[in-house]
């Protein structure tokens, strides 16, 4: 690898690189604990829209993991940024969860059901055939089609979940219509993140437990990029991939002493 810039800033994944089920992974509390004695900026990054920074900072902290609210990035957020950067102001019609419509709300979107500039569409434990009904004839009039994110599947204790981007191929399948995913592996994510926190790519590093989002959308931002073991992507499925991480470790407890 290329020499690189001393690591500035620090963006990680939250589910199997911090927490796995609930449950903090052996290193996630002295890496956070590290990365806030050292000043340095960070951001936890999730793709799930279904819940506000907030949320996230209470679940965190009650697994005994303390990671300040803003220093929280969600696709809902980044979803949120990329909509006011595009159309100021505007409307939506929005099938997701509090994470998402506080978000759109706190950029001063209207959320509605009348002729809306776009249909957004995000995480929910409850999606309805009527929502998805909605949703299909307010694109065919005209709305564009923003997702927060790809994840086909999302986990549960019973098994996975039909997540966004399931929900997204059946409503692209009635219209014809493709969406715009903001969330990662979009390296958007990445980016308005690391502006979010004054942070510059050339000094910043991602890490995450997938190679087809965490370390893609790092790597096509500009960023170093760590691989961790404890999530979904295995140790033997790393050279199917075209690209590669700039390092594979077990797990967040061999990067404390980087930061």
């Amino acid at each position: 690898m290329a020499d690189r810039k001393p690591i500035e800033s620090w963006l990680t994944d939250m589910d199997g690189v911090l927490i796995h089920e609930g449950v903090p992974i052996p290193g996630a509390d002295a890496f956070v604990k590290r990365l806030r004695e050292s000043g340095k900026p960070f951001l936890v990054l999730t793709n799930n829209s279904i819940y506000t920074p907030r949320d996230l900072h209470a679940r965190l902290r009650r697994m005994g993991l303390d990671v300040p609210i803003d220093s929280i990035w969600t696709s809902a957020l980044a979803t949120a940024k990329f909509l006011d950067d595009q159309r100021p102001g505007g409307s939506a019609y929005v099938i997701g969860e509090a994470g998402l419509t506080t978000a759109l709300h706190d950029i001063g979107y209207i959320l509605t059901d009348h002729d809306p500039d776009y249909v957004v569409l995000g995480e929910t434990r409850t999606y309805s055939f009527e929502a998805m009904t909605k949703a299909v004839r307010l694109i065919n009039a005209g709305a564009r089609f923003i997702c927060t994110n790809p994840d086909e599947t999302g986990p549960s204790a019973e098994g996975p979940l039909p997540a966004t981007g399931a929900v997204a191929a059946l409503i692209t399948k009635a219209t014809g219509k493709q969406p715009y995913f903001a969330g990662k592996p979009n390296p958007l994510m990445m980016r308005t993140g690391l502006n979010a926190i004054g942070a510059h790519s050339e000094t910043s590093a991602m890490i995450g437990d997938r190679m087809d989002t965490d370390v893609l959308a790092g790597m096509e931002a500009g960023m170093q990029t760590f691989l961790v073991l404890t999530g979904l992507t295995r140790p033997e499925q790393v050279e199917d991939f075209p690209y590669r991480p700039s390092q594979v470790v077990d797990s967040i407890a061999d990067l404390v002493e980087r930061v």
